[in-house]
């Protein structure tokens, strides 16, 4: 990895590919969390490619991705292991049912072993992806599907993301794995550990709706992803992106949806409105010219007008949507 790299991200569920273009910083980040062995805390507002480094990282290294999207829900145990109960409860029938009594306890127990229903989950994918393939063999699950040009043989990035969903129960409960280095999971014979050959890297990210506490804080590293705050700073940022993303896009329009950009963040952020727009608002503009305009600059700059409201003044007080087209003339 390096500065200024581009890496392309495909993917196979039909959603547009992504290109990172990789910053000092954070090369430098993922450089140091990998020497430290530290987990990295991503930090920053939504749509400003927290998750896009996670899975650029994976690829530009050629490493394993697996990635864990948090919610209120998620306990921290989700993030090692998943114990199967349902499975288990209708095995438990299966075997009572074609025994008719007839089958010995031995045989009934090591049906229902409970290791036979711990699936692993991301931390353990990271940790020993071998292992946790066995495991995942013997409780009947699947490894999980890599993008385009990330091996596990080389080591894994795992992405827990958006953890400040979540209680602080689950950043604590991370704790002891990510500190430690182990973890033990029901029904296993040791600990699980990571391959001090391919250490694991651990990006976590954080849109800052909740705060973390301050023990996990401490055993990570942070950084911190902004958008430049001065005006034409932040036009040259988006500018270079849409280019990196758009090749074939004229500086012309690209600095065009970058300057309506910074206008309604300006607005959004002078009346307190959230969510403020962002690159990936800026993105999704320009790929709605690049599909429905194609080279035309002048459809372009009309189109642009036509959809500002619905992609860049997302609260309801910013602004009208916009007008219907014109009547076609008689």
């Amino acid at each position: 990895m390096q500065a200024n790299q581009s890496v392309i991200i495909t993917t196979a569920n039909g959603l547009p590919e992504q290109v990172h273009v990789f910053s000092e910083a954070e090369v430098l980040a993922v450089d140091t969390a990998m020497a430290a062995r530290r987990a990295l805390l991503v930090r920053g507002e939504p749509g400003i490619g927290k998750t896009q480094l996670a899975i650029a990282t994976a690829v530009a290294l050629g490493r394993g991705f697996v990635s864990h999207v948090v919610d209120s829900r998620t306990e921290a145990r989700d993030l090692l292991w998943h114990f199967d109960a349902v499975s288990r409860l209708a095995q438990a029938q299966v075997q009572g049912a074609l025994s008719g009594g007839q089958t010995d306890r031995a045989t009934v127990e090591r049906a229902l072993d409970i290791g036979n229903f711990i699936q692993p989950r991301p931390i353990w994918w990271a940790f020993d992806w071998n292992n946790a393939l066995c495991q995942a063999e013997r409780a009947g699950c699947s490894p999980p599907l890599q993008p385009p040009g990330c091996d596990p043989a080389n080591g894994v990035v795992v992405l827990i993301d958006e953890i400040d969903k979540a209680d602080t129960d689950v950043p604590n409960g991370l704790l002891e794995a990510l500190g430690a280095g182990e973890f033990t999971a029901p029904g296993m014979d040791g600990p699980v550990r990571p391959d001090p050959a391919k250490p694991p890297l651990v990006i976590i990210t954080t849109n800052e709706d909740r705060g973390l506490p301050d023990p996990f804080v401490r055993r990570c590293l942070a950084l911190h992803l902004r958008l430049p705050e001065e005006r034409s700073k932040l036009i040259e940022h988006l500018v270079a992106r849409g280019k990196a993303h758009f090749p074939e896009m004229t500086k012309p329009i690209l600095k065009h949806a970058a300057e309506m950009l910074a206008d309604d963040r300006a607005m959004a952020r002078h009346h307190g409105w959230l969510p403020l727009p962002g690159q990936a608002e800026y993105i999704d503009l320009i790929r709605v010219l690049h599909i429905k305009a194609a080279r035309d600059a002048t459809s372009q700059q009309a189109l642009l007008d036509r959809i500002r409201p619905f992609i860049l003044r997302k609260h309801p007080d910013a602004a009208p949507q916009a007008s219907p087209p014109p009547e076609p003339a008689a």
